[in-house]
């Protein structure tokens, strides 16, 4: 057991290091179905991998950039497309507020797939991101009964409210894709792996997630060292 968790370890510092050492950044994107805990095995595989999770964040640096109200922001994210505001002639300063907080955003998520090796949440990304040879699209999902229990469970009400938030706030999230995108990608789309919830659990979902990193890693020459090598780098004398 000693030996599995120091192994596990050296992994997950491996990761981290030989990202950096690859010379061009391992993003992964998630793709969430609402309710299926995507949000949860993001900030898992941070853990697992040693490497940034970007959500709320790119919130906060996208605002930053267009000058806007972090809540400001946030009123005219992945929901927009729901409400309508950027299809009704009316609303039309809602509209030109929206797309320009949306192209701050997208420069940020390309920005951070060309620096760094990161795990980048919703907010199209994997479809900003689609040319990036070192891009690994994942798409978190589960059943609808499955979703509809987990959402149910956290926020205590009952299964019939909680069928009609996941499936609208499920709605907008495939809605946001279809406006941004111009009708071009879906959530569905261009995924590299898709990992089911309620089959795997999230450490099973994050464990073949972090398989397909270190893989990327691999190819790229920059994790070559098993085990032993891992330790003996890490300085970690053997015993």
């Amino acid at each position: 057991m000693a030996m599995k968790k120091r192994k596990h370890a050296l992994e997950k510092r491996a990761s981290a290091r030989d990202a950096e050492r690859a010379g061009q950044p391992v993003v992964i994107t998630i793709a969430r179905d609402f309710g299926a805990e995507g949000h949860e095995i993001g900030k898992m595989l941070a853990v697992e991998l040693g490497i940034p999770l970007y959500d709320n964040e790119l919130l906060v640096r996208s605002a930053l950039r267009a000058e806007e109200t972090v809540d400001k922001m946030a009123a005219y994210d992945e929901r927009l497309a729901a409400e309508n505001l950027a299809f009704l002639p009316d609303q039309f300063d809602a509209r030109t507020l929206a797309d320009k907080l949306f192209e701050k955003m997208a420069q940020v998520i390309l920005d951070l797939g060309s620096t760094e090796s990161c795990i980048i949440e919703g907010r199209l990304s994997d479809y900003l991101l689609r040319r990036n040879p070192n891009h690994i699209a994942v798409l978190v999902t589960a059943p609808l009964d499955d979703r509809v229990a987990i959402v149910s469970d956290k926020r205590g009400i009952s299964r019939k409210k909680g069928a009609k938030l996941v499936k609208r706030m499920q709605r907008a999230r495939e809605q946001f894709y279809k406006r941004y995108s111009a009708g071009k990608w879906k959530m569905t789309d261009g995924k590299d792996l898709v990992v089911n919830r309620a089959k795997l659990g999230r450490q099973g979902c994050v464990d073949v997630i972090a398989a397909a990193y270190r893989r990327k890693l691999r190819e790229l020459g920059a994790y070559e060292e098993d085990a032993a090598g891992a330790t003996e780098e890490a300085g970690v004398p053997e015993k």
